[in-house]
This record gives C-alpha cells, sequence and structure tokens, in this order.
C-alpha cells in the first residue's frame, strides 16, 4: 500500500507539472512577428524603388513566417512615409530608406520630423546605377551632344524628376554641375507619372534608377545616352559611362536600405536583422535585381549605419553648391 502510494502521488506531481508547463507554453508571450509586416515605400509605384521593395519583401516573409506587404506613400520627398514609421509602435512596420530621404533630405530641408534617432539601420538592400535618358525625338544621340545641346538652348530643356530632393534630382543637378549647363527642373510625385509625361514628349530628358528603365530603353520609348555607374552595365554594354565621357570620377548610384524604429524590441530587431541580411544576400534576390541592373548587398547594421554617414558627407557639397531646395 506505502508502495502504491508514493507511485500515486509521483504520477499525480508529474501530471501536475505536465499540466503547468501546458498552461505556460499557452500562455506565453507569443515569437515575433506574430502577424504580417508592412514594408512603407516613400514613393509612388513605378520606380526603382517598388523592385527594391518587391524582391527583399518576398524572400524575407519566408524567412520570418510570415508575409511582408509592400504599402507605397509618397509625398513630401519620402518625409510623409518615414514620419509615420519613425512613430509607429505596432512593431510590425518598418520603411525602405532612401539617399533621398537619408542623405539629402537634412540638407534641403528647414525642419523634418524624423531624425536618425528615431530609426535603426538593418542593411543595405540595393545599389541602382542611375541612367541619363532622353525622350527619342531629342536630336541628341550621345551625353556630349545633349550637353551642347543643351548649352545652345539654355533654359529651354526640361528634366523631371521624382520630386524635390529625390535621386532622380540629385543625379541631374550633380550632371548639370559638372558639365555647366542649366535645364530646367520638374518634379513629380513618384518615377512613375514622370516617364508617363517623359515618354509622350512633355519632358525632354531624366536620371532615373537602372530598374526602373530598362523596359523602356529597350522597347526604344527612352534613349539612354550614359549609366552613371563606375563601369558599363552588362544589360547595356554599348552606353558609356559619365565619367567614359571626359567627367572623371563621376558616379551617380541610388541605394535602398531597410530602417525599422528605434522602439521596437532587441528581440525583435536582432530576427529582422538576421532574415532581412540573409534575404539581401539570397540567390533569388541577387538574380532578381541582377536581371533589373541593380546590385544586391546585404551588409550588416553597423556597415549600413557608416554607410549613411559617408553619403551625407559626400552629398552635403554637392547640395550646396548645386543649390538643391525645396
Amino acid at each position: 500500500m506505502q508502495r502504491r502510494d508514493v507511485l500515486r502521488d509521483g504520477l499525480a506531481s508529474a501530471l501536475g507539472l505536465a499540466s503547468g508547463l501546458s498552461f505556460a507554453q499557452n500562455n506565453a508571450i507569443p515569437t515575433w512577428p506574430t502577424r504580417p509586416l508592412r514594408l512603407v515605400v516613400p514613393f509612388a509605384p513605378g520606380g526603382s524603388s517598388e523592385i527594391v521593395a518587391r524582391a527583399v519583401a518576398a524572400e524575407m516573409g519566408r524567412g520570418l513566417g510570415q508575409s511582408v506587404f509592400v504599402e507605397n506613400k509618397p509625398g513630401a520627398a519620402g518625409n510623409i512615409a518615414m514620419q509615420e514609421v519613425a512613430h509607429s509602435s505596432d512593431e510590425h512596420t518598418l520603411v525602405l530608406g532612401h539617399i533621398g530621404t537619408l542623405a539629402v533630405n537634412p540638407f534641403i530641408f528647414e525642419r523634418l520630423s524624423y531624425n536618425a534617432k528615431d530609426f535603426v539601420p538593418i542593411t543595405l538592400v540595393s545599389k541602382v546605377p542611375s541612367l541619363y535618358v532622353v525622350h527619342p525625338d531629342v536630336p541628341a544621340k550621345d551625353l556630349n551632344a545633349f550637353i551642347a545641346y543643351a548649352k545652345s538652348k539654355p533654359g529651354q530643356l526640361n528634366y523631371g524628376s521624382a520630386g524635390n530632393g529625390s535621386a532622380g534630382h540629385l543625379a541631374f543637378e550633380y550632371l548639370k554641375m559638372v558639365s555647366d549647363t542649366f535645364v530646367l527642373h520638374v518634379p513629380y510625385r513618384g518615377t512613375g507619372p514622370m516617364l508617363t509625361d517623359l515618354m509622350a514628349g512633355r519632358l525632354q530628358a531624366a536620371a532615373v534608377g537602372a530598374s526602373a528603365l530598362l523596359p523602356f530603353i529597350k522597347a526604344g520609348k527612352l534613349r539612354c545616352l550614359a549609366t552613371g555607374s563606375a563601369q558599363r552595365l552588362p544589360a547595356l554594354p554599348d552606353v558609356p559611362t559619365v565619367a567614359e565621357l571626359g567627367f572623371k570620377g563621376f558616379e551617380m548610384t541610388q541605394w535602398y536600405g531597410l530602417l525599422a524604429p528605434a522602439t521596437w524590441s532587441a528581440a525583435a530587431l536582432d530576427k529582422l536583422s538576421t532574415e532581412a541580411i540573409k534575404a539581401a544576400r539570397s540567390k533569388a534576390v541577387f538574380d532578381k535585381l541582377g536581371a533589373d541592373a541593380a546590385l544586391a548587398v546585404g551588409n550588416s547594421n553597423a556597415e549600413f549605419a557608416s554607410f549613411i554617414q559617408s553619403e551625407q558627407a559626400r552629398w552635403k557639397p554637392v547640395i550646396a553648391r548645386a543649390h538643391i531646395q525645396i
């Protein structure tokens, strides 16, 4: 009887422990993420930013076990989206940072509704070379001919961009500065609307990320005069770089990276960083971006933070010399 009592009490204890563990597991804090993530893109659909965002979002979702959906929220040179994400508190909203929002806006706006301390840099996803293109009706067949044409008609030619402070704005002002030309800037609310007018002939020129332009160049709807990359692009082997054409050291590359609000928990940030870097370095993203003449990167948090600082130091004097203002 004594032995049976011991076994009975032991079994009861074991069952009680198992019941307690089951209760604890059922009531534990859910593992992040608990629902789909929202990746906010600060520009209108149709540009390089959307191509980069969708490529990395699809792959990142596989690793996180939750889908990552892309939401375009253009306006105020990207400031509207940056402000919204900076002040979000759901721990499931992040933003696609960009040369414009991170390296240009701090120097062209008197006040920003966000600052560097509001975000944690996650990873630099991609670099996208800028292409300098014109409408086919423009008589210039190469960049130097276009520069000569622009100088013969100062202020009579227009170029479009995705908006004040956008990468396209910066790229063309950089070209104007080194070539001493004057072409009128027409800002749009996104690359898509601007390209519509460019292909309709209402604009003469633009500088846009290669990813968004290749289909139109190959279809003959736009003529590419030069690339802003350091070397010629495999997708456009016959198109020279700006540097090749007499502007030594010229390079203009757009870039995109992921940022999360600084209010996120360390556990969520760690998991996001791991999966985001893994996604950016994956073959799927490499192949997808490579097909659009974009370079996949996927560096560390510290490397991305350092890169942002170096880009700010690089573009601050260019912005001042070109008088880029809102």
